[in-house]
């Protein structure tokens, strides 16, 4: 399908689309969506092929978020997050005693891209977990409203199980133990990028050399586990005293430099990614929220909402020039 086909109507160029500073909007979107629903709208599991073929964000502030996912609830929550072309609350997910459902919500679109819409988000929750973790969603049944094809060859590939079309949901549904379940570290590869963004983020505000610099190095190693100060220790072959003597000869302390990592990893996705307070909190190592707002205070002088409010407010020169 040619490029120009699939913008008709979007008012935006082939060229121009493909760079970062166009703006692209929700419209635009839903508009490039039924573009390539009408024309190949047959195909069976279009929707699941886009899902399988899309890049997932892996430098930058998504990159962080995904790699920081400790749990397929966390991953869930940073795949609504992530895919906002209709609505952040796309995504639903309802618990039962027994069982965990990701669910499409169809009032959002029109009936003409819903198909495709439902299976590309629920095709992007294992597809996620499956490109940085090598971890398979055991699903016991998916569901959605619209008719079968005849062919489900790309739908059992992807959910390891035969839909259940024409019902009364678009749903992905598994066993909710699974739910908090610990995830298997990243692969080496995708961790290798997380690091690389971190260290550069760190390095910007201040170089640190010595035992201070390898520290927290083993410190952003793994985003989602950040270690403890006996974990460093025995990393570096040292006891947990002779590492605090060490820092404290260099000018700071272990608590300072797990408070630079924290600090930074929080401005990156409070400044790039709607996640919440909550979820920032669990990614940062905190056991609750209010802890981490105490200590972004400190950081900050403001808690994280504030400080993300005035990231977001216009400079006084634009808002005059607009």
């Amino acid at each position: 399908m040619p490029a120009t086909e699939t913008l008709e109507g979007t008012g935006l160029r082939p060229l121009a689309a493909l760079e970062a500073a166009t703006p692209v909007s929700v419209a635009h979107e839903l508009r490039i969506v039924a573009n390539v629903v009408s024309r190949f709208g047959r195909e069976p599991g279009l929707g699941i092929e886009a899902a399988r073929r899309r890049r997932v964000p892996l430098f930058g502030p998504w990159g962080l978020a995904l790699l920081g996912s400790r749990s397929l609830r966390e991953i869930v929550a940073v795949t609504r997050y992530l895919d906002r072309t209709v609505s952040s609350t796309a995504l639903s997910l309802e618990t039962d005693e027994r069982e965990a459902r990701i669910v499409f919500d169809p009032s959002i679109t029109s009936p003409v891209v819903r198909a495709f819409l439902a299976e590309r988000y629920l095709a992007g929750v294992p597809a996620v977990s499956r490109a940085l973790f090598d971890h398979v969603i055991p699903v016991r049944r998916v569901t959605f409203r619209h008719p079968g094809p005849r062919d489900t060859v790309r739908y059992r590939r992807t959910f390891g199980v035969e839909p259940v079309f024409g019902a009364g949901a678009d749903s992905l549904v598994f066993d909710r133990a699974h739910l908090d379940m610990p995830l298997p570290r990243p692969h080496d590869w995708a961790r290798g990028l997380c690091e690389q963004l971190c260290r550069e983020l760190l390095n910007r505000r201040r170089v640190r050399t010595g035992v201070a610099g390898t520290v927290r190095d083993l410190l952003i190693r793994d985003p989602a586990r950040l270690p403890d100060q006996t974990a460093v220790a025995g990393a570096l072959f040292m006891s947990p005293r002779t590492l605090s003597r060490r820092l404290n000869e260099e000018g700071t302390s272990f608590r300072a430099l797990l408070d630079e990592v924290r600090e930074v990893v929080a401005d990156e996705l409070l400044a790039h990614t709607p996640m919440t307070t909550e979820h920032l909190a669990t990614r940062l190592g905190y056991s609750e929220a209010a802890s981490f707002i105490r200590a972004f205070r400190r950081w900050k002088g403001c808690p994280p909402q504030e400080f993300r409010a005035r990231l977001e407010r216009p400079s006084p020169r634009l808002a005059v020039a607009g």
